[in-house]
């Protein structure tokens, strides 16, 4: 029997992800050390409270049912929690919670899009911006983001024509894989472009909580008109360690979150009650963690960023993320290649920004998931490999 597949399938083959974790198992099984700093998954640990209140809400049989939405104390944490955070005040309406930004950036579309609709995405950007959009047969259109303008998009080089059939865009500051912050006239301007056109803005702010050398992380919400043009996606993944527990927001325009809860509804239950209460801890209870988290990542990226500049490498401090974007050493020119030599000959594994979209080549990424001690052993390895300063 020939079976026939979805035909979108063919756009989603296997990824560099998982030829590079082949690579990896190839080298651990040899004997051979790997430093992975190739995904973003936090090697902190979540606070004691928020574990304790998971695991009392786990040991009750009756969160053991369908939470179909939040609980009244999760949307008040949340009210609470944006208000201290970043001064935006939101209705019980203006807010719902997904499994994890991907997925609510991936579903969304589903009540967003029609077949033909364009979608405005970045390149470089996170690959999951165009999946959702790509499976509701929306039309994918990148906006380049050029190091020469700071990584921001030039809202006014978009061809008129393209702005006026645009239905959404993503945004997304502090960015990933290039790890910079946006300014304050950046929100205003987007703001402004979006409402000249009807463009609708997802904006992912993931990484808010992770900037760098005294920046202050913000939200799009906090912006005077955000509500009225687009969401932004907040996340507890990366801010209290709780990656595995699948829980973000979706936050802003109410029409917008109303009726992505509608489709929600027909196939979705809630999040499992548990994980909601250890968000409620995790948003009202303290939060040391995540300025002793900061600064920790702050102290890696110096290591790292640090440590490759004074051996000759001319990467860049990044501005916020948990993550490195780095410009390929001389000589080389193909990212890929550059990563399979780099763990061959180091056992540094990294991203090639090949993976982010077509501008992303000439780049890789890191991910600043090693202490400091273990950056500096790479450091030390690169600097040995010989890969640095001479001819590839």
């Amino acid at each position: 029997m020939k079976r026939k597949l979805a035909q979108r399938m063919e756009e989603f083959q296997p990824g560099i992800f998982n030829v590079l974790d082949d690579r990896r198992q190839q080298r651990l099984a040899q004997g051979l050390p790997v430093y992975n700093l190739s995904i973003g998954t936090p090697d902190f640990l979540p606070e004691p409270h928020v574990v304790q209140a998971l695991a009392q809400a786990a040991s009750d049989p009756a969160n053991y049912r369908y939470s179909l939405t939040e609980v009244p104390q999760l949307i008040e944490a949340v009210q609470q929690w944006y208000q201290r955070r970043y001064g935006v005040r939101l209705d019980a309406e203006e807010l719902m919670s997904v499994y994890g930004s991907q997925e609510g950036l991936t579903h969304i579309g589903w009540a967003l899009c029609d077949p033909g609709d364009v979608v405005l995405v970045p390149d470089p950007g996170y690959p999951i911006f165009e999946v959702g959009p790509a499976l509701c047969g929306a039309k994918i259109v990148h906006y380049p983001l050029l190091e020469e303008r700071g990584y921001l998009p030039d809202l006014d080089a978009i061809d008129l024509a393209l702005a006026q059939k645009a239905k959404l865009m993503v945004v997304s500051y502090p960015a990933n894989p290039v790890c910079v912050t946006a300014p304050d006239e950046f929100y205003h301007k987007l703001i402004s472009f979006a409402k000249a056109y009807d463009i609708t803005i997802l904006h992912d702010n993931a990484y808010s909580d992770i900037i760098f050398d005294g920046r202050k992380g913000k939200s799009f919400l906090a912006y005077e008109g955000a509500k009225e043009v687009g969401v932004e996606y907040n996340s507890l993944s990366k801010t209290y360690n709780l990656t595995g527990a699948r829980i973000s927001f979706v936050l802003g325009n109410r029409e917008i979150i109303q009726t992505f809860r509608r489709l929600r509804s027909q196939i979705d239950y809630g999040i499992f009650l548990p994980v909601q209460h250890a968000a409620i801890a995790a948003l009202n209870g303290p939060q040391e963690s995540v300025e002793r988290n900061r600064a920790e990542y702050q102290a890696r990226r110096d290591a790292l960023c640090g440590g490759f500049r004074s051996i000759g490498w001319k990467v860049p401090d990044s501005q916020g993320s948990m993550f490195v974007w780095a410009p390929l050493p001389e000589g080389y020119h193909n990212s890929i290649d550059f990563c399979f030599e780099l763990l061959e000959r180091t056992g540094l594994l990294c991203t090639p920004g090949s993976a982010f979209g077509s501008l992303g080549e000439g780049h890789v990424r890191f991910a600043l998931v090693q202490p400091v001690e273990e950056m500096k052993k790479i450091v030390a390895a690169v600097a040995s490999s010989g890969m640095i300063g001479h001819e590839a």
